[in-house]
This record gives structure tokens, C-alpha cells and sequence, in this order.
């Protein structure tokens, strides 16, 4: 069974993140003057958390999910307050492990649960009674890094 690993951290909602906001935006054809754009900062803690308490980071590690545009070394937002929908991208914890899958409820009454990777190299992952589960959390932004090699 194939797995991908997660790097956790907390979420510290206590500090602000104010970074400068270009509120008119930033295009992309042909460029803009700047100056007068840039006019009020923005809390990333404000946008990104609903849940301070819930709310957790992981840096994504492999690649079971790149498919759904999730790539080695993105920064995972991750809400342990909301509840579990079918086909959310969620943390899963199986047996011992982190993994970064779409769940799959549909059979979830005949005891099973399928996590699904968005990968073709992967298989799903089939959950049933006998394994250690519980899904951790569910993704709520998916921030791209560029892994510095």
C-alpha cells in the first residue's frame, strides 16, 4: 500500500501575518504601472484560517496527488473542524500513517471507505473496519512552493 508522508506544524493564529496587498491585483498580460496599487496589508491568518484552534500546516511530501495539482513541497491548510464530505481532499491517518487521499463515502454504510489518489501510478486505498482510521483533517488551501533544489 502506497502512501504518501506529511511534515506537520500547528497553526499560530496569535501573531499576524501582514504581508502588502496589491488591491487592484497583478496582471498577467501586459504590465501595469505600480505605486498607487499597493494601499492596505492583508493578514494571512484572517484569509487562510476560519479555525484557528483546528487549523494545522503540512508540507506535502511524494506525489500521489499531483493530478489534482498538489506537488511535492506545497504547503497543506488543513481544518480539523470540518466534517468529511464525499470527495474532499483529506489527511487521513491509516495504520500508523499520514496520507494525503480523496475520500470516497459511497460504501461507507457497507463498512468501507475508499481513499483515492490522483495519481494513475497509485491504487486506491480500500478502508474497512479492521484498519486504524480516522481522517484527520480536511484541506482548505493548498499554498504552491517551489521546492529549492
Amino acid at each position: 500500500m502506497s502512501r504518501d508522508n506529511l511534515d506537520i506544524f500547528c497553526s499560530n493564529s496569535n501573531e499576524q501575518l501582514e504581508r502588502v496587498y496589491v488591491e487592484s491585483g497583478v496582471k498577467a498580460g501586459f504590465p501595469a504601472p505600480s505605486g498607487d496599487e499597493i494601499s492596505q496589508s492583508l493578514d494571512l491568518n484572517k484569509v487562510l484560517v476560519q479555525h484557528p484552534a483546528a487549523t494545522f500546516y503540512a508540507r506535502v511530501v511524494g506525489n500521489s496527488m499531483i493530478d489534482a495539482g498538489v506537488e511535492e513541497g506545497d504547503l497543506l491548510v488543513i481544518d480539523r473542524s470540518l466534517t468529511p464530505q464525499n470527495g474532499s481532499m483529506a489527511v487521513c491517518f491509516i495504520d500508523g500513517e499520514f496520507t494525503l487521499k480523496f475520500i470516497n463515502l459511497d460504501e461507507k454504510e457497507h463498512g468501507v471507505i475508499w481513499l483515492h489518489p490522483a495519481n494513475e501510478a497509485y491504487p486506491p486505498i480500500k478502508v474497512t473496519p479492521d484498519n486504524d482510521f480516522v481522517v484527520w483533517g480536511i484541506v482548505s488551501y493548498t499554498i504552491k512552493c517551489r521546492i529549492k533544489k
